[in-house]
This record gives structure tokens, sequence and C-alpha cells, in this order.
């Protein structure tokens, strides 16, 4: 699904049955449309949000959510991988009119390009294709994911998230700089406590020797 991040309106969509999910599709079609709602100028650029067996994937650029709905083993890289090559896609296609739309699925024919991208990655799961498009990819370890029904159901902004996921970094980075001061603080100790004793001894050999 692609919708326009100032007012979640649904801009194209293209939707295919998973026999193998076991959860029906329209609660993730709702799950997806409530999402949209809550994004914002604020919300992280990517994020991977676990629904059950299945997960979410969405990218935002020029003010437009790109968003897949993937099995839980699908790799990251190649989800990220398809959605950055429908944004560059609908982007060149439709970028200049998507601030004048006002009816929903005002670009439904841009389908015909996600079928035929989709099948180009039936056989991703190969290790030719993977490794082809490896050199190519955004590192995705940092991606931001957690799971969307805690969002919905909690009525919390990604942007709130974003601001948690910066929140953690700081204090990682704090508790690092903390644990080497420490570090050092202790080496100081060990190396005056080894010095006092070699002065100590120094002085009691001098003595000794002086009696």
């Amino acid at each position: 699904m692609i919708a326009r991040v100032q007012d979640g309106l649904l801009l194209a969509a293209s939707m295919q049955e998973n026999e193998q999910s076991s959860r029906n599709l329209q609660e993730y079609q709702n799950q997806a449309k409530q999402l949209f709602r809550k994004l914002s100028e604020h919300s992280p650029p990517r994020c991977s949000l676990e629904a059950g067996p299945m997960t979410f994937h969405y990218l935002i650029s020029q003010g437009v959510c790109y968003l897949i709905l993937c099995d839980a083993a699908y790799p990251k890289k190649l989800s990220y991988a398809y959605l950055e090559e429908l944004q560059a896609e609908f982007s060149e296609l439709y970028g200049k009119r998507v601030g004048l739309v006002s009816r929903p699925y005002a670009f439904i024919e841009f389908d015909n390009y996600i079928q035929k991208l989709k099948k180009s990655y039936v056989d991703s799961w190969s290790k030719r294709h993977l490794t082809s498009i490896n050199s190519e990819l955004q590192d995705v370890q940092k991606i931001m994911v957690t799971n969307i029904e805690e969002v919905l159901q909690r009525g919390e902004a990604l942007s709130v998230l974003d601001s948690k996921a910066g929140n953690l970094s700081m204090i990682s980075k704090k508790y690092r700089k903390d644990a080497k001061y420490l570090n050092t603080r202790s080496t100081y100790a060990k190396l005056a406590a080894s010095g006092i004793f070699l002065f100590m001894l120094m002085m009691y050999l001098r003595f000794w020797w002086l009696i």
C-alpha cells in the first residue's frame, strides 16, 4: 500500500491473498490504514513492525509512505530493496502530483508495476540474487523493529518511538562514557597503589641497609 504521510490518503495498493497466513487479510489491511493515520513528518523514515507470523516494512520518502506485508522469515534487506525500487518508480511517475490529489487510489494503475516488480522478487531467496543486491543496499541492521499491535493499541505515534530510540541511544552512549571513566579511574588507582607500595618497599630497604 502507498499512502500520503500528510493525511494518510491511500494513493495506490496491490492486494494478494496469502494462504499461509493464519490471520485474515482484512485485519492486516485495517492495521495498515491505522498505521498510515499515525504517521507524521517526524516518523522514522524506515521501520519494521511485527504482526504475528507476518511483518510490515515501510519506507517514507518525499512525504509518501510505501508499505509492504511479508512473511516474517523474508529477508529484511530484500524487503527494503523492493521498497526502494517502488519508491524510485512511483516518485518519477507521480511525484509532482502527490500533493494535488484528493480522492483515494488516485494512482491505482501503479498496481501494474507493483505486480511486475513482485514477480521479479519471486526468486529473491536465491543466493545469487541476495549477493547481487547486497552491495547496493543501505545498512538495515539499525532499522527500528517494534510490534504493530503495541503501537496501535497504545495509540502511540511513531514519532514517539523514534524519540525513544534516540533516548536509548543517548543513554547507551552515556553508559559507555561512564564505564570508560570508571575504568580509567580504576587504572589510576591501581597505578597509585603500586607506586605507594614500591615507595614503601624502597624506604624499607633503604633503612634496613642503614641498620
